[in-house]
């Protein structure tokens, strides 16, 4: 369950066990090889190549440009501070005792002509899949990280959601329509939480924070949950050792996070309203899943509170804590079975299946366009309902097929990273077996653990009957860099182990 953040440069290298040059030169051939294994598309066919070129051209002789110009609103992005593929830009305002939220999304669809070998690339791919040294786009390039992008300075066609919120900051009116746009700042994750952490945060950086702590306080009134994990992230040292760390997303991520999410919710509110669209879906975890993690949270000494939501127990949990951390990894069997629905459905009319249960309510996929395929679809969809117009024939035969295509598309990426941390870690203890390392336990079955490694931060499994929450030490006995495989055994009598 844990998000892996991929952040290595372009030439990784590997630590003591082989000179920089034969590192760097295995390492990207088995992280490429993973492509033919997993059979994950990287090159584009010269006819789509050929296409993004047209579009590229188009745009920049102003064919289909919006009607509507919106440059002179100061728009700004927050991201990563390496992403060159923005999706997204953020102006926020007060308005009365409320706020004024404009977010525009990339205008991809722009981009890719209905029944073209593009667009039927892009159905292959689904979505972006990053790699430590490289990303296999859905769009070539140039479409991504340049004239599809909304970088600064520069004039951008997007689709533009128009937000009038209340003092509580719940949605009171929406509004959709393409428009050409010009960012004024590229912001990083970093950069805003310094701000923010200054004693003197900036007007945007308030406002972000403002907006986004009371649509957390609105979530947690519908019932929803998150599970925010630690994220594991592989970087290069200064040195020039790979290095697997962890860490907590910053407050700024979670706020920022909000604004994309109120926009799903509203876009999938009105979807429902209008019985056409595409909805991001997953089921509310059964009596008997529940019942198990209440279990599991009890025997962790973090007993989950009757009569309190999951997801507010969730919120209560202190990460940083061995034995809440294990209850939060746990939490990952209350979120499962996620997936696409295509509207028309057909489903039942108590219109559970329509939920997005973490949420509590319906959502939609909308604002990664640049990276996830139905995020294109769900634009036209929501512009055109948001101007009564008729959603457009070609999209309307392409939602039935997306949740099938989605589908496959989150298998093989979630197949190809997993298979890419599990080599960068075999990597970066290759030179230390025989080391000890101190672990936590974060989940146990049938004399097996799940052990997470504080440094480096890997994830491994081992034989023990220590329970979840327990502190272990372990010796890493052997690595298969051809199976990508890690055995460790545990050191010692349990109840005399200590961390270091």
């Amino acid at each position: 369950m844990k998000r892996v953040v991929m952040v290595l440069p372009r030439i990784p290298v590997l630590p003591r066990a082989a000179a920089p040059a034969e590192a760097q030169s295995e390492l990207t051939a088995r992280l490429d090889a993973l492509l033919n294994e997993f059979e994950a598309p990287s090159e584009f066919s010269p006819e789509a190549l050929a296409d993004a070129e047209r579009a590229i051209a188009a745009h920049a002789a102003g064919q289909g440009a919006p009607s509507v110009d919106l440059r002179d609103v100061p728009f700004v992005t927050v991201d990563p501070a390496s992403s060159t593929d923005l999706d997204q830009a953020v102006f926020l305002a007060r308005a009365g005792a409320g706020y004024l939220v404009r977010y525009a999304i990339a205008d991809v669809p722009s981009f890719v002509e209905p029944g073209s070998a593009l667009d039927a690339e892009t159905r292959e791919r689904g979505q972006t899949i990053y790699l430590p040294h490289r990303r296999i786009g859905l769009h070539p390039g140039a479409i991504s990280e340049d004239a599809g992008s909304l970088l600064p300075n520069v004039d951008r066609w997007a689709y533009v959601f128009t937000f009038e919120l209340g003092e509580d900051a719940g949605v009171s009116r929406m509004e959709v329509e393409r428009a050409v746009i010009r960012s004024t700042a590229k912001l990083s994750y970093e950069g805003v939480q310094a701000d923010l952490d200054s004693g003197s945060p900036s007007e945007f950086a308030s406002l972000l924070r403002e907006v986004g702590e009371k649509r957390i306080e609105l979530e947690r009134q519908r019932g929803g949950a998150s599970l925010n994990l630690p994220e594991q992230e592989v970087e290069i040292a200064e040195s020039g050792r790979i290095v697997l760390t962890s860490r907590a997303p910053l407050p700024v991520e979670t706020f920022n996070a909000q604004i994309s999410l109120m926009t799903g919710l509203e876009t999938g509110r009105l979807f429902v309203e209008h019985g056409v669209g595409l909805l991001r879906t997953m089921p509310a975890p059964g009596r008997e899943a529940l019942a198990e993690f209440r279990a599991r949270v009890k025997a962790l000494g973090t007993p989950w509170p009757e009569g309190v939501p999951y997801g507010e127990f969730l919120r209560s949990l202190d990460t940083s804590d061995p034995h809440q951390l294990a209850a939060m990894y746990a939490a990952g069997s209350l979120f499962r079975g996620a997936g696409y629905l295509a509207l028309p459905s057909g489903e039942d009319d108590d219109g559970a299946a329509l939920i997005q249960a973490a949420l509590g309510a319906p959502y939609a996929h909308t604002t990664a366009p640049l990276r996830r395929l139905v995020d294109r679809f769900a634009l036209v969809v929501v512009e055109a309902l948001s101007a009564s117009r008729p959603v457009p024939p070609e999209v309307l035969d392409a939602l039935p097929q997306l949740p099938a295509l989605m589908k496959a598309s989150d298998q093989r990426a979630g197949q190809v990273q997993r298979a890419a941390l599990d080599l960068v870690e075999a990597f970066v203890l290759s030179s230390r077996v025989g080391e000890v390392f101190s672990a936590e336990v974060t989940s146990s079955s049938k004399g097996k653990a799940a052990i997470q490694i504080a440094d480096p931060a890997v994830s491994a499994r081992v034989s023990t009957d220590a329970t979840p929450g327990s502190q272990v030490r372990v010796r890493l006995a052997g690595v298969d860099l051809d199976a990508r495989t890690l055995s460790f055994e545990v050191v010692g009598p349990q109840e005399t182990q200590q961390t270091s």
